[in-house]
């Protein structure tokens, strides 16, 4: 029996010392919404903002990872993020060109090209839960044209706060249906 403490012992010491090594992901839940998988600096909170953009603007920092809602009166909402990899990233001004609640999701050529891997969904993938896209998806467009760029949910939410995608920014189901909700079609949009 004696053993047996000691194996488990071990193993909790051994998990807490992964755990503050940083290779276990730490589950925290928090009523400002947002999922129970951040790390509580990409939660969404109401910050300060000094930037020179226009109340109203959403600002995609991709090296902070993080998409400030500006508001009027020196703050804005940050929401945490997750980025596109390397090199696939959007960035200068596009606008909020339209909005689809638990959207369809289909890889472009140039997806299936890199991961070859994504062909299984050339047909594209119904809107649910296990969709890519998440919940709501905010539709960026340059010059009326659809950039194919998205500000979308996921169903990764551990993976908010990396560079992952395929260039679209990625928010929490949570985040991203808060975010639905309060920006208006139009919206300006500035990625940094």
């Amino acid at each position: 029996m004696n053993d047996v403490k000691i194996a488990r012992r071990g193993l909790l010491m051994s998990g807490l010392a992964l755990m503050t090594a940083g290779c276990t992901p730490i589950s925290f839940a928090y009523p400002g919404g947002g999922g129970s998988y951040l790390n509580p600096r990409l939660r969404r909170q109401r910050v300060q903002y000094s930037g020179s953009e226009a109340p109203g603007t959403l600002v995609v920092n991709t090296d902070e990872r993080y998409l400030y809602a500006v508001e009027g009166d020196g703050s804005a909402t940050r929401y945490g993020i997750a980025v596109g990899q390397e090199g696939l990233t959007l960035k200068g001004r596009a606008e909020v060109g339209r909005k689809e609640e638990w959207p369809s999701w289909t890889p472009t050529a140039s997806m299936i090209q890199r991961k070859p891997r994504l062909a299984q969904y050339a047909g594209g993938v119904p809107g649910g839960p296990e969709n890519p896209l998440g919940a709501r998806a905010l539709y960026l467009y340059q010059n009326g044209k659809d950039t194919l760029f998205r500000l979308h949910g996921t169903n990764e939410p551990w993976l908010i706060g990396q560079a992952v995608s395929n260039g679209c920014i990625r928010l929490t189901n949570e985040d991203v249906e808060y975010l639905y909700n309060t920006t208006p079609l139009g919206t300006p949009v500035l990625i940094v």
